[in-house]
């Protein structure tokens, strides 16, 4: 197989990692590769209790697929065995076991949104149950044995939790030696990661000299903040923006982030080089330059990533449509009201609007009501079966009472 030169491979791989350990011995091993006519295993470890991707995920997937471009194979781990421990990465506490049903459910979730941005071919979706799940007590201890309690308290989170008295339970210091053997396993050339991962990534190098192979380079890339500006995105956080999500709410998401945003998602969830960057960059420095109009561009190139561009336009004008011409959306969907009269909150609820009754009131409290056009005062209003309502909840929720 032609590969493309090594500088060529570097120089593209450098652009938006946070760190290359170490960046030689990446080198070398394209080198190797194209002398062999080999292509790197390229892992990637997926978490099977958040099937749900959006952005932040894509950032580390968009860096696998330009290893697939360059004619390397990518390997998805789903950690269904791993999942049963709980990595506590960034938590102050363990976080909830799964069974290796719900797993393997998430993992095939995973991996069909995961194809949303890598290629189908050169991907191989492996679970690590199939060789976690048959090592004995003397595999276990054999493998703990070549890492030192000194060592693993070097992670972060750990010494935070130690410090605060707040408990450890001894199998959450398996998890990063269950990671790192799925290295050993594979025999990973290159593992990819967000920075939340780096001491489990290079724990699987040191585990991986142990049994006698070349340690795997590793790439972190950074954690893309949400919506809010603050947080990094999270479905929990409510400030992701999802891979599955249509074009209509993946450009209204987009258009609602901080300024201070924009030139990170650029950089991060668009194909956008260097170049284009900067003129960006410079353009948003200007001061008669509107950030809106960038926005507008940003949220165009994000949807056609994940659709096209047909979909950017179309969901461009249904913005504009509703946000500023202030038109209603088309298609709104309608309710049929079968009782004389009925509380709004409950039909809300019944219609899917809202979660619950509690969630309706808090709503029209917070003026996040319209009615007709006129915000909603009355938490108890009442809509009558005689009369026609065409209610609006937040900026996106609508529905046409009849």
């Amino acid at each position: 197989m032609n590969f493309p030169s090594v500088n060529e491979q570097m120089d593209l791989l450098r652009r938006g990692v946070e760190q290359i350990v170490p960046e030689e011995e990446l080198a070398e091993k394209l080198e190797r590769s194209r002398k062999n006519a080999q292509p790197l295993k390229v892992k990637l470890g997926c978490d099977p209790s958040r099937p749900d991707l959006h952005l932040g995920h894509a950032v580390v997937l968009r860096k696998l697929r330009q290893f697939q471009d360059l004619g390397h194979d990518a390997v998805l781990v789903v950690g269904d065995f791993t999942a049963m421990i709980g990595d506590p990465t960034g938590r102050n506490k363990t976080r909830p076991s799964l069974t290796l049903e719900q797993t393997r459910q998430n993992g095939q979730s995973y991996y069909d949104q995961a194809t949303l941005v890598l290629s189908g071919e050169r991907l191989e979706i492996t679970y690590n149950s199939e060789w976690l799940s048959p090592i004995n007590f003397a595999d276990l201890i054999r493998l703990a044995s070549h890492i030192t309690v000194a060592r693993m308290m070097e992670r972060d989170d750990f010494t935070k939790r130690f410090q605060a008295g707040t408990p450890i339970s001894l199998h959450e210091l398996l998890y990063p030696l269950a990671q790192a053997y799925d290295s050993v396993h594979l025999k990973a050339d290159v593992e990819l990661g967000g920075t939340d991962q780096t001491f489990n990534l290079l724990m699987a190098r040191d585990i991986q000299r142990a049994y006698g192979q070349p340690p795997q380079v590793i790439l972190t890339t950074p954690l893309l903040e949400g919506t809010d500006g603050v947080e990094k995105m999270s479905k929990s956080q409510d400030n992701f923006i999802a891979l599955t999500d249509a074009p209509d709410q993946m450009y209204g998401k987009i258009l609602s982030i901080p300024d201070a945003l924009i030139i990170p998602y650029f950089k991060h969830c668009t194909p956008m080089d260097g170049e284009q960057l900067a003129d960006i960059e410079a353009q948003l420095a200007r001061p008669e330059v509107n950030p809106r109009d960038h926005k507008r561009r940003l949220a165009r190139e994000i949807i056609m990533v994940y659709y096209n561009r047909e979909a950017a336009e179309t969901a461009e004008k249904a913005f504009d449509r509703l946000f500023i011409h202030k038109e209603l959306p088309e298609g709104i969907p309608e309710y049929s009201l079968k009782a004389k009269e009925a509380f709004l909150v409950e039909v809300l609820r019944e219609a899917g609007l809202v979660t619950s009754n509690t969630e309706g009131r808090r709503l029209v409290a917070q003026g996040a009501v319209r009615i007709n056009g006129e915000i909603a005062s009355d938490p108890n209003f009442i809509v009558e079966r005689s009369k026609g309502y065409t209610v609006k909840v937040g900026k996106r929720r609508f529905l046409r009472i009849v």
